[in-house]
């Protein structure tokens, strides 16, 4: 397969690494130190499983995704209007974008965008994320776990499926993507915001006097603003985020690793998304209200660039 990865941080850097060292033809669009880094020695990985640099294509400049069949969005949700701006020219007509984003409306985003821009055969689908990544350094992914994506019933074709598979990837279909969208999004409405605050990883983090009861009220507040948007969220929210707990006790998240490299977050897609939607139904959010305004005061110390 040809595959472009639109946006090449932790997770691009991990799922593009991961099908380039299965032998696809792939090319990763990021910034200019990482990109730099990748042409010199290749994509360093440093996986639970395998450490090595992977040859992969590398570049700074949109018009890298032309000819992909498959282009996978790995932007932060604050890039998503911007990256099909850039990409709008240079996507094959046939191509699938893969939304690989935080939030819920990443994929509405990019087909309304390309929309605009007369770009309709392409097909635009989201899919939901789970791994735990960070970049180490310029041109140095590491891997801290999971990395399992879902999927719709018709996104993949059967082959591109067991490709994905092949290259180390799980693909898991769902024929209520909607609802895992918002799983995920109470996922990081419950950890990103008290681990950015806190700087602890998930492990240190969960064993906190008190904050197992806030995210519980995070939870139900985020549940009862899916449940009035029509959403059937599926399983177990809280089995999910003790999951979480257990299986990536080491991870700081997105967006505490944002923070401490003074970057702005994606806090507004995350906990602020959840306080908009409550709002427009008359659906009172505090926990979620103070944990984004927490993290927004935060960023408001980030020197602008």
């Amino acid at each position: 397969m040809k595959i472009a990865i639109m946006g090449a941080g932790a997770v691009g850097c991990y799922y593009g690494g991961m099908l380039a060292r299965a032998g696809h033809d792939v090319v990763l669009v990021g910034r200019p130190q990482h990109v730099d880094a990748i042409r010199r020695q290749g994509l360093f990985m440093d996986t639970r499983t395998f450490q090595e640099h992977v040859a992969v294509g590398a570049g700074t400049d949109a018009a890298a995704v032309r000819g992909a069949g498959i282009v996978l969005c790995c932007v932060k949700s604050t890039d998503t209007q911007d990256a099909a701006r850039a990409m709008a020219p240079h996507l094959a007509a046939d191509a699938l974008v893969l939304s690989l984003q935080n939030g819920v409306d990443n994929a509405g985003q990019l087909q309304a965008e390309l929309a605009q821009r007369q770009v309709r055969m392409v097909r635009i689908a989201p899919a939901v994320v789970y791994v735990a990544t960070e970049m180490a350094g310029p041109g140095h992914v590491k891997h801290h776990g999971r990395g399992e994506l879902v999927v719709g019933p018709a996104t993949l074709g059967d082959e591109q499926a067991r490709q994905f598979v092949a290259a180390g990837i799980p693909i898991v279909v769902s024929d209520n993507v909607a609802g895992a969208l918002w799983s995920k999004l109470i996922l990081n409405c419950a950890w990103n915001a008290l681990s950015a605050i806190t700087q602890l990883p998930y492990g240190a983090l969960w064993q906190a006097a008190g904050v197992q009861a806030v995210m519980r009220d995070a939870v139900a507040e985020c549940l009862a603003v899916a449940h009035a948007e029509g959403i059937v969220v599926p399983g177990n929210a809280w089995d999910n985020i003790v999951r979480i707990a257990e299986t990536m006790p080491g991870q700081l998240s997105s967006t505490a690793q944002d923070l401490a490299r003074k970057k702005r977050s994606e806090i507004d897609h995350l906990n602020g998304y959840v306080v908009r939607k409550g709002e427009a139904h008359g659906l009172a959010t505090p926990v979620n209200r103070t944990l984004h305004t927490l993290v927004k005061v935060m960023e408001n110390r980030i020197p602008a660039v």
